[in-house]
């Protein structure tokens, strides 16, 4: 499951890599219109009014802005991201009886497939609760991506010695999107074989390359959710890890 999950991961990062580049090829000449469908009105301009508005309170920052945005889209995800780890700590629990069925069943792959449903089902399991955060922040992820490159307020604007309209200069914020990628995966590393953290390594090289070309604001988000991200797996899984250490 960690494998598949991981895989799910892989997918998104290639999704977002292409989606967010074929919309930044049409982006400054493709303005926010909220009643050019779905996708404007109900995603990309509620984001983009929220950036101006939060700037318009934090003395023209969009810097600051979009940390708060950042904060308020983690928050809203943090139901599922607490369902996923409850998912993960039951499917560690069950991992006993998972390689029983393995061994038991393992010339009838079918039969194994059918019992280990059973087991998730009887102990109220979902294999799939960890790629729900994924889900539900790509759509986000591309439609703040849009509403920051889309908007023309936060193009002309700074924050300390970047132009959030282009990319970093001085590859100071894609090294630092890079580094707290690689931070994050460290956090949340007891949640994956080993084999799967090695995998993982590609991670922090994407990021650092997709922040080289896309506007500051972008990798800016990513710095302000991975941090956001590092604290909260240390306070899910980090402590969890410690009490278990103890107890042993």
């Amino acid at each position: 499951m960690a494998r598949r999950r991981i895989q799910f991961a892989a997918l998104f990062a290639v999704a977002v890599v292409l989606l967010s580049g074929c919309s930044s090829m049409s982006a400054q000449t493709n303005p926010i219109d909220p009643s050019n469908g779905i996708w404007d009105r109900y995603f990309v301009h509620p984001l983009s009014w929220l950036l101006n508005w939060f700037a318009d309170l934090l003395w023209g920052q969009y810097g600051l802005s979009i940390l708060v945005v950042t904060i308020i889209i983690r928050f809203l995800v943090l139901p599922l991201t607490l369902k996923q780890y409850r998912s993960s700590k039951a499917m560690q629990a069950i991992q006993p009886e998972m390689k029983k069925i393995k061994d038991k069943y393992k010339e009838d792959p079918k039969k194994q497939q059918e019992e280990t449903m059973k087991l998730f089902q009887k102990n109220g399991v979902n294999p799939l609760a960890g790629c729900l955060p994924l889900l539900v922040q790509m759509p986000i992820l591309i439609a703040l991506y849009n509403a920051i490159v889309r908007n023309g307020e936060i193009s002309q604007h700074t924050f300390l010695w970047m132009q959030l309209g282009t990319p970093d200069p001085y590859y100071v914020l894609p090294t630092l999107a890079a580094i707290t990628t690689f931070l994050q995966q460290k956090v949340m590393a007891s949640q994956t074989t080993p084999q799967m953290q090695n995998l993982m390594l590609i991670f922090p090289v994407l990021i650092f390359v997709m922040s080289m070309n896309f506007a500051s604001a972008l990798p800016l988000y990513w710095v302000y959710s991975n941090l956001f991200t590092v604290v909260q797996s240390y306070l899910l899984y980090g402590r969890s890890n410690q009490k278990g250490g103890l107890s042993k």
